[in-house]
Protein backbone atom coordinates (compact mmCIF):
# COMPACT_ATOMS: atom_id res chain seq x y z
CA UNK A 1 0.00 0.00 0.00
CA UNK A 2 1.52 3.10 -1.21
CA UNK A 3 0.71 5.94 1.49
CA UNK A 4 1.02 9.81 0.65
CA UNK A 5 3.26 11.60 3.45
CA UNK A 6 2.25 11.86 6.65
CA UNK A 7 -1.02 10.04 5.75
CA UNK A 8 -3.29 9.20 8.77
CA UNK A 9 -3.92 5.52 7.13
CA UNK A 10 -1.78 3.04 9.46
CA UNK A 11 -0.85 0.39 7.96
CA UNK A 12 0.36 -3.36 9.66
CA UNK A 13 1.40 -6.03 8.11
CA UNK A 14 1.35 -9.31 9.32
CA UNK A 15 0.21 -12.79 9.52
CA UNK A 16 2.50 -14.67 6.84
CA UNK A 17 1.26 -17.83 4.95
CA UNK A 18 -1.93 -16.71 6.98
CA UNK A 19 -0.34 -17.85 10.31
CA UNK A 20 -0.48 -15.42 13.61
CA UNK A 21 2.80 -14.12 14.48
CA UNK A 22 4.49 -11.45 16.10
CA UNK A 23 3.86 -8.26 13.69
CA UNK A 24 0.21 -9.58 13.47
CA UNK A 25 0.15 -9.84 17.32
CA UNK A 26 1.52 -5.92 17.62
CA UNK A 27 -1.37 -4.97 15.02
CA UNK A 28 -4.08 -6.47 16.98
CA UNK A 29 -2.46 -4.93 20.27
CA UNK A 30 -2.85 -1.35 18.20
CA UNK A 31 -6.43 -2.18 17.01
CA UNK A 32 -7.40 -2.73 20.71
CA UNK A 33 -5.81 0.19 22.10
CA UNK A 34 -7.73 2.11 19.05
CA UNK A 35 -11.48 0.30 20.31
CA UNK A 36 -11.08 1.07 23.79
CA UNK A 37 -10.53 4.94 23.30
CA UNK A 38 -13.67 5.48 21.15
CA UNK A 39 -16.45 7.19 22.55
CA UNK A 40 -19.95 7.19 22.09
CA UNK A 41 -19.82 9.79 19.53
CA UNK A 42 -17.51 7.55 17.23
CA UNK A 43 -18.06 5.10 14.52
CA UNK A 44 -15.93 2.12 14.01
CA UNK A 45 -15.69 0.39 10.32
CA UNK A 46 -14.44 -2.53 10.58
CA UNK A 47 -13.41 -4.65 7.17
CA UNK A 48 -13.50 -8.17 8.17
CA UNK A 49 -12.10 -11.39 5.43
CA UNK A 50 -10.90 -15.00 5.77
CA UNK A 51 -7.49 -14.50 7.23
CA UNK A 52 -8.79 -12.34 9.81
CA UNK A 53 -8.43 -14.56 12.51
CA UNK A 54 -4.63 -14.84 11.82
CA UNK A 55 -4.16 -11.31 11.39
CA UNK A 56 -6.24 -10.36 14.89
CA UNK A 57 -3.95 -12.66 17.22
CA UNK A 58 -4.13 -11.43 20.83
CA UNK A 59 -3.95 -14.37 23.22
CA UNK A 60 -5.96 -13.67 26.95
CA UNK A 61 -2.93 -13.73 29.01
CA UNK A 62 -1.09 -15.85 30.26
CA UNK A 63 -1.26 -18.10 27.10
CA UNK A 64 1.35 -16.93 24.62
CA UNK A 65 1.06 -16.46 20.93
CA UNK A 66 3.33 -19.71 20.50
CA UNK A 67 1.09 -21.83 22.76
CA UNK A 68 -1.76 -20.91 20.85
CA UNK A 69 -0.33 -21.52 17.54
CA UNK A 70 0.83 -24.80 18.41
CA UNK A 71 -3.01 -25.65 19.84
CA UNK A 72 -4.04 -24.36 15.72
CA UNK A 73 -1.66 -26.58 14.51
CA UNK A 74 -2.24 -29.59 16.64
CA UNK A 75 -6.38 -29.10 16.02
CA UNK A 76 -6.18 -28.61 12.09
CA UNK A 77 -3.39 -31.72 11.42
CA UNK A 78 -6.13 -33.62 13.46
CA UNK A 79 -8.94 -32.98 10.99
CA UNK A 80 -10.83 -30.04 12.92
CA UNK A 81 -13.46 -28.07 10.89
CA UNK A 82 -12.86 -24.10 10.23
CA UNK A 83 -15.58 -24.09 12.66
CA UNK A 84 -14.00 -25.93 15.49
CA UNK A 85 -10.38 -24.11 14.99
CA UNK A 86 -12.54 -20.44 15.41
CA UNK A 87 -14.09 -22.21 18.71
CA UNK A 88 -11.50 -22.50 20.11
CA UNK A 89 -9.78 -19.66 19.25
CA UNK A 90 -12.87 -16.92 20.40
CA UNK A 91 -12.34 -18.90 23.79
CA UNK A 92 -8.61 -17.93 24.13
CA UNK A 93 -8.47 -14.79 22.36
CA UNK A 94 -9.50 -11.17 23.86
CA UNK A 95 -10.76 -9.72 20.25
CA UNK A 96 -12.18 -12.76 18.68
CA UNK A 97 -15.89 -14.15 19.67
CA UNK A 98 -17.42 -10.41 19.75
CA UNK A 99 -13.96 -8.88 22.22
CA UNK A 100 -13.05 -5.97 19.47
CA UNK A 101 -16.46 -5.28 19.73
CA UNK A 102 -16.86 -5.30 23.10
CA UNK A 103 -13.54 -2.79 23.35
CA UNK A 104 -15.27 -0.23 21.11
CA UNK A 105 -18.62 0.14 23.43
CA UNK A 106 -19.91 2.70 23.41
CA UNK A 107 -19.03 3.51 19.96
CA UNK A 108 -21.00 2.35 17.11
CA UNK A 109 -19.52 -0.66 14.93
CA UNK A 110 -20.52 -1.74 11.85
CA UNK A 111 -18.69 -4.35 10.12
CA UNK A 112 -18.73 -4.91 6.24
CA UNK A 113 -17.64 -9.05 6.25
CA UNK A 114 -16.24 -10.67 3.19
CA UNK A 115 -17.31 -14.61 4.37
CA UNK A 116 -15.40 -17.70 3.53
CA UNK A 117 -17.07 -20.03 5.28
CA UNK A 118 -19.89 -22.34 4.39
CA UNK A 119 -23.34 -20.95 5.77
CA UNK A 120 -21.77 -17.72 5.70
CA UNK A 121 -22.10 -17.63 9.51
CA UNK A 122 -20.76 -13.95 10.53
CA UNK A 123 -19.78 -15.59 14.18
CA UNK A 124 -17.42 -18.05 12.43
CA UNK A 125 -15.85 -15.64 9.94
CA UNK A 126 -12.23 -14.10 10.73
CA UNK A 127 -13.59 -15.63 14.06
CA UNK A 128 -16.15 -13.15 15.05
CA UNK A 129 -14.67 -10.21 16.38
CA UNK A 130 -18.03 -8.19 16.11
CA UNK A 131 -20.59 -11.04 17.07
CA UNK A 132 -21.34 -12.16 20.49
CA UNK A 133 -19.35 -16.12 20.96
CA UNK A 134 -22.63 -18.48 21.70
CA UNK A 135 -19.76 -20.77 22.00
CA UNK A 136 -18.77 -21.97 25.90
CA UNK A 137 -16.13 -23.45 27.88
CA UNK A 138 -17.57 -27.30 27.36
CA UNK A 139 -18.04 -26.57 23.72
CA UNK A 140 -13.99 -26.15 24.11
CA UNK A 141 -13.50 -29.37 25.55
CA UNK A 142 -15.46 -31.29 23.31
CA UNK A 143 -13.53 -30.50 20.28
CA UNK A 144 -10.72 -31.66 22.89
CA UNK A 145 -11.70 -34.80 23.66
CA UNK A 146 -12.82 -35.80 19.88
CA UNK A 147 -9.24 -35.17 19.11
CA UNK A 148 -7.51 -36.56 21.70
CA UNK A 149 -5.35 -33.84 22.48
CA UNK A 150 -6.64 -32.55 26.22
CA UNK A 151 -3.53 -34.01 27.67
CA UNK A 152 -1.87 -32.25 25.73
CA UNK A 153 -3.10 -28.58 26.37
CA UNK A 154 -0.23 -26.19 27.85
CA UNK A 155 -0.98 -24.94 31.27
CA UNK A 156 -1.56 -21.64 30.39
CA UNK A 157 -5.11 -22.86 27.97
CA UNK A 158 -6.43 -24.87 31.44
CA UNK A 159 -6.15 -21.71 33.22
CA UNK A 160 -8.10 -19.73 30.81
CA UNK A 161 -10.68 -22.25 29.85
CA UNK A 162 -11.10 -22.53 33.93
CA UNK A 163 -11.25 -19.13 34.31
CA UNK A 164 -13.88 -18.45 31.63
CA UNK A 165 -15.92 -20.95 33.27
CA UNK A 166 -16.30 -19.66 36.24
CA UNK A 167 -16.96 -15.62 34.46
CA UNK A 168 -20.13 -14.14 37.04
CA UNK A 169 -20.22 -11.86 34.17
CA UNK A 170 -22.04 -14.33 30.99
CA UNK A 171 -21.89 -13.52 27.86
CA UNK A 172 -21.95 -10.12 26.83
CA UNK A 173 -24.16 -8.61 23.79
CA UNK A 174 -23.30 -6.43 21.01
CA UNK A 175 -26.42 -4.38 20.36
CA UNK A 176 -23.93 -1.65 18.72
CA UNK A 177 -23.11 -3.55 15.99
CA UNK A 178 -24.24 -3.79 12.42
CA UNK A 179 -22.63 -6.76 10.60
CA UNK A 180 -23.04 -6.99 6.72
CA UNK A 181 -22.47 -10.08 4.05
CA UNK A 182 -21.09 -8.09 1.24
CA UNK A 183 -19.21 -10.57 -0.35
CA UNK A 184 -19.70 -14.62 -0.44
CA UNK A 185 -19.23 -18.42 -2.18
CA UNK A 186 -22.85 -17.59 -3.36
CA UNK A 187 -21.99 -14.56 -5.41
CA UNK A 188 -19.11 -15.76 -6.86
CA UNK A 189 -20.22 -19.11 -8.12
CA UNK A 190 -23.87 -16.81 -9.72
CA UNK A 191 -20.45 -14.58 -11.16
CA UNK A 192 -19.12 -18.16 -12.83
CA UNK A 193 -22.23 -19.40 -13.58
CA UNK A 194 -22.77 -15.82 -15.49
CA UNK A 195 -19.31 -16.55 -17.76
CA UNK A 196 -19.91 -20.23 -18.19
CA UNK A 197 -23.27 -19.06 -19.98
CA UNK A 198 -21.39 -16.55 -22.31
CA UNK A 199 -19.10 -19.28 -23.13
CA UNK A 200 -21.77 -21.67 -24.45
CA UNK A 201 -22.58 -23.82 -21.89
CA UNK A 202 -25.39 -24.81 -19.83
CA UNK A 203 -24.32 -23.77 -16.13
CA UNK A 204 -25.70 -24.98 -12.85
CA UNK A 205 -25.41 -24.74 -9.20
CA UNK A 206 -24.96 -27.39 -7.42
CA UNK A 207 -23.87 -26.50 -3.69
CA UNK A 208 -22.44 -23.47 -2.33
CA UNK A 209 -22.06 -25.76 1.08
CA UNK A 210 -19.27 -28.63 0.48
CA UNK A 211 -17.57 -29.73 3.15
CA UNK A 212 -16.35 -33.18 4.56
CA UNK A 213 -13.09 -35.01 4.18
CA UNK A 214 -11.46 -34.50 0.34
CA UNK A 215 -11.29 -38.58 -0.05
CA UNK A 216 -15.43 -38.48 0.24
CA UNK A 217 -15.54 -34.96 -1.89
CA UNK A 218 -13.37 -36.15 -4.62
CA UNK A 219 -15.57 -39.61 -4.52
CA UNK A 220 -18.27 -37.61 -4.99
CA UNK A 221 -17.52 -35.92 -7.88
CA UNK A 222 -15.37 -38.66 -9.77
CA UNK A 223 -19.23 -40.49 -9.23
CA UNK A 224 -21.49 -37.13 -10.17
CA UNK A 225 -19.16 -37.25 -13.89
CA UNK A 226 -20.24 -40.63 -14.12
CA UNK A 227 -24.14 -40.31 -13.79
CA UNK A 228 -23.85 -37.08 -15.45
CA UNK A 229 -21.70 -37.76 -18.38
CA UNK A 230 -24.01 -40.70 -19.17
CA UNK A 231 -27.45 -39.07 -18.79
CA UNK A 232 -25.70 -36.47 -21.31
CA UNK A 233 -25.09 -38.74 -23.88
CA UNK A 234 -28.66 -40.47 -23.33
CA UNK A 235 -31.37 -39.02 -22.51
CA UNK A 236 -32.29 -42.06 -20.34
CA UNK A 237 -30.03 -42.42 -17.53
CA UNK A 238 -26.87 -44.89 -18.80
CA UNK A 239 -24.54 -44.74 -15.45
CA UNK A 240 -25.76 -48.44 -13.54
CA UNK A 241 -28.62 -48.03 -11.26
CA UNK A 242 -25.87 -49.15 -7.75
CA UNK A 243 -23.51 -45.74 -9.63
CA UNK A 244 -27.00 -43.43 -9.58
CA UNK A 245 -27.73 -45.33 -5.77
CA UNK A 246 -23.86 -44.25 -4.72
CA UNK A 247 -23.87 -40.77 -5.74
CA UNK A 248 -27.29 -40.10 -4.07
CA UNK A 249 -25.92 -42.35 -0.63
CA UNK A 250 -22.49 -39.91 -1.04
CA UNK A 251 -24.55 -36.49 -1.19
CA UNK A 252 -26.97 -37.32 1.59
CA UNK A 253 -24.19 -38.01 4.26
CA UNK A 254 -22.39 -34.86 3.07
CA UNK A 255 -26.22 -33.44 4.97
CA UNK A 256 -25.58 -30.23 2.63
CA UNK A 257 -29.10 -27.98 3.13
CA UNK A 258 -28.62 -26.62 -0.28
CA UNK A 259 -27.66 -29.10 -2.46
CA UNK A 260 -29.59 -29.38 -6.17
CA UNK A 261 -28.38 -32.89 -7.07
CA UNK A 262 -31.50 -34.37 -8.75
CA UNK A 263 -32.69 -30.45 -10.10
CA UNK A 264 -29.31 -30.73 -11.31
CA UNK A 265 -29.38 -34.18 -13.28
CA UNK A 266 -32.61 -33.55 -14.59
CA UNK A 267 -31.22 -30.21 -16.04
CA UNK A 268 -28.30 -32.47 -17.94
CA UNK A 269 -29.86 -35.35 -19.18
CA UNK A 270 -32.24 -32.50 -21.23
CA UNK A 271 -28.86 -30.01 -21.99
CA UNK A 272 -28.03 -31.07 -25.88
CA UNK A 273 -24.64 -29.16 -25.39
CA UNK A 274 -21.44 -28.59 -23.31
CA UNK A 275 -22.70 -28.60 -19.62
CA UNK A 276 -20.51 -26.51 -16.68
CA UNK A 277 -21.70 -28.30 -13.21
CA UNK A 278 -20.39 -25.45 -10.46
CA UNK A 279 -19.91 -26.00 -6.20
CA UNK A 280 -17.95 -24.30 -4.08
CA UNK A 281 -17.00 -24.46 -0.50
CA UNK A 282 -14.27 -25.93 1.48
CA UNK A 283 -13.42 -29.60 2.14
CA UNK A 284 -11.03 -30.88 4.92
CA UNK A 285 -7.68 -32.64 3.85
CA UNK A 286 -6.10 -35.09 6.65
CA UNK A 287 -2.16 -34.77 7.06
CA UNK A 288 -0.40 -37.94 7.04
CA UNK A 289 2.58 -36.43 4.91
CA UNK A 290 5.14 -33.83 4.91
CA UNK A 291 4.46 -32.74 0.91
CA UNK A 292 3.03 -29.66 -0.19
CA UNK A 293 0.28 -28.62 -1.49
CA UNK A 294 -3.50 -27.06 -1.01
CA UNK A 295 -7.23 -28.31 -0.63
CA UNK A 296 -8.07 -27.57 -4.19
CA UNK A 297 -4.70 -29.61 -5.43
CA UNK A 298 -5.31 -32.32 -3.36
CA UNK A 299 -8.82 -32.47 -4.66
CA UNK A 300 -8.50 -31.72 -8.06
CA UNK A 301 -5.45 -35.16 -7.67
CA UNK A 302 -8.03 -37.34 -5.91
CA UNK A 303 -10.45 -36.37 -8.82
CA UNK A 304 -8.06 -37.28 -11.51
CA UNK A 305 -7.81 -40.56 -10.11
CA UNK A 306 -11.01 -40.95 -9.99
CA UNK A 307 -12.07 -39.94 -13.12
CA UNK A 308 -9.42 -42.56 -14.42
CA UNK A 309 -10.95 -45.56 -12.59
CA UNK A 310 -13.42 -46.45 -15.04
CA UNK A 311 -14.54 -45.38 -18.98
CA UNK A 312 -16.70 -42.42 -19.65
CA UNK A 313 -18.29 -43.15 -22.71
CA UNK A 314 -18.13 -40.79 -25.46
CA UNK A 315 -17.78 -37.34 -23.38
CA UNK A 316 -14.97 -34.83 -22.45
CA UNK A 317 -14.75 -34.39 -18.74
CA UNK A 318 -12.48 -31.76 -17.03
CA UNK A 319 -12.59 -30.56 -13.10
CA UNK A 320 -11.10 -27.74 -11.29
CA UNK A 321 -10.86 -26.30 -8.13
CA UNK A 322 -9.25 -23.15 -7.09
CA UNK A 323 -9.38 -21.19 -4.26
CA UNK A 324 -10.78 -17.86 -4.80
CA UNK A 325 -7.84 -16.16 -3.16
CA UNK A 326 -5.42 -17.17 -5.70
CA UNK A 327 -3.28 -18.75 -3.23
CA UNK A 328 -3.98 -22.77 -2.29
CA UNK A 329 -1.88 -23.37 0.70
CA UNK A 330 1.73 -22.81 1.21
CA UNK A 331 1.78 -22.65 -2.74
CA UNK A 332 1.94 -20.43 -5.44
CA UNK A 333 -0.94 -21.71 -7.50
CA UNK A 334 -4.25 -21.23 -6.78
CA UNK A 335 -5.69 -24.78 -7.98
CA UNK A 336 -5.83 -27.37 -10.28
CA UNK A 337 -7.17 -28.90 -13.10
CA UNK A 338 -7.28 -32.52 -14.30
CA UNK A 339 -9.21 -34.63 -17.33
CA UNK A 340 -9.92 -38.67 -16.63
CA UNK A 341 -6.20 -39.43 -18.99
CA UNK A 342 -4.26 -38.00 -15.54
CA UNK A 343 -3.28 -41.12 -14.37
CA UNK A 344 -1.84 -42.44 -17.43
CA UNK A 345 0.08 -39.20 -18.41
CA UNK A 346 1.90 -39.41 -14.80
CA UNK A 347 2.60 -43.09 -15.16
CA UNK A 348 4.06 -42.34 -18.91
CA UNK A 349 6.23 -39.67 -16.77
CA UNK A 350 7.25 -42.15 -13.99
CA UNK A 351 4.79 -40.29 -11.53
CA UNK A 352 2.79 -42.02 -9.34
CA UNK A 353 -0.33 -40.83 -7.83
CA UNK A 354 -1.39 -42.93 -4.80
CA UNK A 355 2.53 -41.87 -3.88
CA UNK A 356 2.02 -38.13 -3.65
CA UNK A 357 -1.37 -38.54 -2.45
CA UNK A 358 -0.03 -40.37 0.90
CA UNK A 359 2.32 -37.57 1.10
CA UNK A 360 0.24 -34.71 0.99
CA UNK A 361 2.13 -33.75 -2.22
CA UNK A 362 0.06 -32.39 -4.61
CA UNK A 363 1.50 -29.33 -5.60
CA UNK A 364 4.81 -31.26 -6.48
CA UNK A 365 2.61 -33.94 -8.35
CA UNK A 366 1.41 -30.90 -10.72
CA UNK A 367 4.80 -29.20 -10.89
CA UNK A 368 6.78 -32.17 -12.22
CA UNK A 369 3.09 -33.43 -14.50
CA UNK A 370 3.46 -31.69 -18.17
CA UNK A 371 5.88 -29.14 -16.86
CA UNK A 372 3.05 -27.80 -14.13
CA UNK A 373 0.64 -27.39 -17.51
CA UNK A 374 -2.18 -28.52 -14.93
CA UNK A 375 -1.55 -25.75 -12.19
CA UNK A 376 -3.85 -23.24 -11.94
CA UNK A 377 -1.89 -19.77 -11.52
CA UNK A 378 -4.12 -16.57 -11.13
CA UNK A 379 -1.89 -14.07 -8.62
CA UNK A 380 -3.45 -13.18 -5.33
CA UNK A 381 -6.99 -11.59 -6.29
CA UNK A 382 -7.21 -9.58 -3.04
CA UNK A 383 -10.67 -11.84 -2.12
CA UNK A 384 -11.19 -14.52 -0.27
CA UNK A 385 -14.64 -16.53 -0.45
CA UNK A 386 -13.76 -19.86 -0.22
CA UNK A 387 -12.89 -22.15 -3.03
CA UNK A 388 -15.00 -22.81 -6.43
CA UNK A 389 -15.19 -26.39 -8.06
CA UNK A 390 -15.98 -26.78 -11.86
CA UNK A 391 -16.97 -29.64 -13.71
CA UNK A 392 -17.34 -29.71 -17.15
CA UNK A 393 -18.73 -31.78 -19.89
CA UNK A 394 -18.33 -31.66 -23.18
CA UNK A 395 -20.77 -34.42 -25.69
CA UNK A 396 -17.93 -36.01 -28.24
Amino acid sequence: MLLKPHSRVQVFEGAENNLPDHDALRAALAIQQLAEGLTADDLLLVLISGGGSALLPSPIPPITLEEKQMLTKLLAAHGATIQELNTMRKALSQLKGGGLAQAAYPAQVVSLILSDVVGDPVEVIASGPTVASAHNVQDCLHILNRYGLRAALPRSVKTVLSRADSDPRGPHTCGHVLNVIIGSNMLALAEAQKQAEVLGYRAMVLSTAIQGDVKSVAQFYGLLARVAGARLISSTAGASVEEDAKLHELAAEFQLPDLKLEEVLEAVAEARGPVCLLAGGEPTVQLHGSGKGGRNQELALRVGAELGRWPLGPVDVLFLSGGTDGQDGPTEAAGAWVMPELTIQAAAEGLDVATFLAHNDSYTFFCRLQGGAHLLYTGPTGTNVMDTHLLFLRPQ
